[in-house]
């Protein structure tokens, strides 16, 4: 199933992770995370065929209802803030030749 992440089905694979059970003596797990990753397909990239002649494929959204003026939203399934960015996509990038960036939403 193609989503807005990945352009193509076979360009890669979500998994779901289910939470950890609690830890001995502690009262309950953390009720509804789930950890959801990206994993490359075959090409080895996240990014398969969109805008593939910029170096770094990056989106701007204008809004003026934000707190922030400014909010990067990853996109490339590997922030450990997800689903803000928190630059992983450059270590991506270099080590699969892809070139995955933020979504920028600007107020």
């Amino acid at each position: 199933m193609a989503t807005p992440f990945c352009a193509a089905a076979a360009a890669c694979r979500l998994s779901l992770v289910p939470p950890t059970p609690p830890a001995p003596g502690r009262a309950r797990a953390r009720r509804g995370l789930v950890a959801v990753r990206a994993e490359a397909g075959a090409g080895g990239g996240i990014n398969p065929d969109i805008r593939k002649e910029e170096g770094k494929v990056v989106d701007t959204v204008l809004t003026g209802e934000l707190a922030k003026p400014l909010t990067a939203y990853c996109r490339c399934w590997r922030s450990g803030t997800f689903p803000l960015c928190d630059g992983t996509h450059v270590k991506h990038n270099k080590a699969t030749g892809d070139n995955v960036g933020p979504l920028l939403v600007k107020k």
